[in-house]
């Protein structure tokens, strides 16, 4: 008895296993078998995919041997992704090799290109061949497939220089390893992912020791929102509702809060019930976290896992009332969930305000170096809570994360909750570093975020020019006055009170302040001063405790948090002058701003990661100068005008200074 037999396009099955493989068929009573050559390590092993010459059809079972299980492998049928581009409307092109010519998946395909002859390393190995197919196409993604060139890391990285990973672009580049928006970037075109692979490269393997990236479509204007997860190791698990982290710069979270004023109850339902399904499928037993993408439709799209404890935890406690670190510790030690699903509540609101060592003038927040020379947290308030590991005196660094709290309050509504936020950053106290609680509190009190209309554009869409700091109103810029004038009487009065009372002051306003009057007379009282400030009086009282970092005042019996500073980085400059002081002021000379447009200073302290150019270069507007790292985050530094080189002044390696002069252009 004889059968013909006809071997078909190959397949290729890679790992670093000892296979057994065999083509077997029973017919009348008959077991065929073909076996197949094998050997160990880690190669690519040739599987003819076998029928006889009347048409049937053979089964294909491969068996492996590794370690103490036995693998069974199925071989999916490449077609499927034609079919399914299909019915999503999409155009598909296929390569093949010159004897494949006919094969299913080209003939479903809408295009088709030979990449080469028979032999794998000639045609579906050949990453040339490929490539030119991709760019002689115009085609926008690629999909791997199942063998051949689907896990190869090289292919790969050509596939992102080439920016189709993804279907079309905005893409998002992002740490497999990573989390707090370190190692990500969005790329809009193909320079933007070459320039993103880089950074996002580099920035993986100096945070999390680890350089591997995943390239996935970024959803734009979408909000972000999470779910927060408890599984035991017994099967059970819940979902403990979910936190709105929308307020972003640079990716990283800067204001959470929970539940979220966008989420009704269904979809709320929906992403617990995902998210629950997720961790008990891959058996996760802790804390976890489930984050999502949700579009203005309020449809969700899974964004990634979290298996930790997130720093935005507290808004979840708060709410819920449990302890999501005494939960982890009852699962590690093997106990089952001592909660049901129903037993979950949304009580009240909570907030969390995220408190960087950051200038909030620069990009939204640069980070900021130096010692904690007075620290006061704002414990003193109710249903306030501080999440810190520092303390005054503390030394901010440039080598880590530089986050100096999670400011925490809670209340029966979310205006309560943002009205106790308002408070504690008002009488939050930190000296020696420049920090971003005046960005926070204009976030918190901004009509859209009071709102709820918020997405991860909420920072460059309400403060496209950047950040510039809060803006008085007539009737603010009046009572700043009155309170700088008032204080300094007081002052005054304290040091010479056994000489009499000194005459009126004149306060001059600051050049930022153009509007004002160009002085505010005070009138002095032992309790309550009396300031005119251009025919408006008002009445300022306080204890004037002159040792202490905060004075709570009241104006026109309106209450007032004040902290009085000395030095650069202040939100109000005012200056107080006598009268022949102020008539004086006015024939000082103006400091000339300096020309920044032939130099470039770092804008932080960092270390330098590379210089990309030197002396005598010829340098475009928007061309990288350096690269800077500060607290793992890596900055591009660019030129602001096309020009020649004239001097270099840094060097990779080097550790420079928030204003180092770094190049200079003739």
């Amino acid at each position: 008895m004889s059968v013909g037999l006809q071997v078909s396009p190959e397949w290729w099955v890679a790992g670093p296993y000892q296979w057994r493989l065999s083509l077997v068929r029973t017919s009348g009573g008959c077991r065929w078998s073909v076996p197949v050559e094998a050997a160990a390590g880690p190669y690519q092993w040739r599987l003819p995919l076998v029928r006889t010459s009347g048409g049937c059809r053979w089964s294909v079972p491969v068996e492996a041997d590794a370690g103490p299980y036995q693998w069974r492998l199925t071989l999916p049928a490449l077609p499927q992704v034609m079919k399914t581009c299909r019915m999503m409307g999409i155009q598909t092109v296929a390569v093949h090799s010159d004897v494949d010519a006919s094969a299913v998946h080209v003939k479903m395909a809408d295009q088709a290109v030979c990449v080469g002859p028979a032999p794998t390393n000639q045609s579906y190995l050949n990453m040339d061949a490929i490539m030119e197919a991709v760019r002689s196409t115009g085609a926008q993604a690629v999909h791997p497939g199942y063998g051949f060139l689907s896990e190869n890391k090289e292919f790969a990285r050509r596939l992102v220089r080439r920016a189709c990973l993804c279907p079309g672009y905005p893409v998002m580049i992002k740490a497999s390893a990573g989390g707090g928006g370190k190692g990500m970037r969005i790329a809009w075109n193909e320079e933007e992912t070459r320039d993103g692979f880089r950074f996002s490269t580099q920035e993986a393997a100096s945070s999390f020791g680890d350089s591997r990236l995943l390239i996935e479509k970024f959803i734009d204007n979408p909000r972000h929102i999470e779910i927060q997860v408890l599984a035991d190791k017994h099967g059970n698990a819940l979902w403990l509702n979910e936190r709105e982290c929308s307020i972003q710069r640079r990716n990283q979270k800067v204001v959470e809060e929970a539940p979220s004023t966008f989420l009704d109850a269904d979809t709320r339902r929906a992403m617990g019930e995902q998210a629950v399904q997720l961790a008990q499928a891959v058996q996760y037993s802790s804390a976890g976290t489930v984050e999502f993408l949700v579009d203005s439709h309020k449809n969700f799209y899974f964004l990634e896992m979290n298996t930790r404890l997130q720093v935005e935890h507290p808004i979840t406690e708060l709410i819920t009332g449990l302890d999501l670190v005494q939960q982890m510790i009852r699962v590690a030690k093997g106990y089952p969930l001592l909660h049901k699903q129903e037993d979950i509540p949304i009580n009240g609101w909570a907030i969390e305000s995220r408190v960087y060592a950051e200038d909030p003038y620069k990009s939204f927040g640069l980070p900021s170096i130096g010692r904690l020379s007075q620290y006061q947290e704002p414990l003193n308030l109710s249903n306030v809570r501080v999440d810190s590991g520092i303390s005054e005196g503390s030394d901010i660094s440039i080598y880590y994360d530089p986050m100096i709290s999670k400011l925490v309050t809670y209340g029966a509504t979310r205006a309560e909750a943002l009205s106790k936020m308002e408070d504690a950053l008002d009488n939050y106290v930190i000296r020696g570093v420049t920090h971003n609680i005046p960005l926070l509190r204009e976030i918190i009190t901004h009509p859209r975020f009071i709102s709820g209309d918020i997405s991860t554009n909420f920072l460059p869409e309400v403060y496209p020019d950047g950040f510039n700091g809060h803006q008085l109103t007539a009737g603010g810029q009046r009572e700043l006055l009155a309170s700088a004038a008032a204080l300094h009487v007081s002052a005054q009065l304290r040091a010479i009170s056994s000489l009499g009372l000194p005459p009126s002051l004149c306060v001059c306003p600051s050049p930022f302040f153009p509007c004002l009057p160009p002085s505010a007379c005070v009138c002095p009282s032992p309790s309550l001063p009396q300031v005119e400030v251009g025919g408006e009086s008002l009445v300022v009282s306080g204890e004037w405790d002159l040792a202490s970092p905060l004075l709570p005042l009241k104006i026109n019996n309106t209450p007032r948090m004040l902290q009085v500073l000395q030095g650069l980085q202040l939100l109000f400059k005012v200056r107080v002058l006598s009268p022949l002081a102020a008539e004086l002021s006015s024939f000082m000379p103006e400091k000339v701003p300096e020309d920044t447009s032939s130099i470039l200073r770092s804008p932080m302290p960092g270390s330098v990661v590379a210089v990309s150019v030197k002396p005598g270069d010829t340098v475009a507007e928007g061309q990288e100068i350096c690269v800077i790292e500060a607290m793992k985050m890596q900055n591009s530094m660019t030129a602001a005008k096309t020009g020649k080189v004239k001097s270099v002044h840094c060097k990779a390696g080097e550790t420079v200074g928030e204003g180092d002069l770094l190049v200079e252009l003739e």
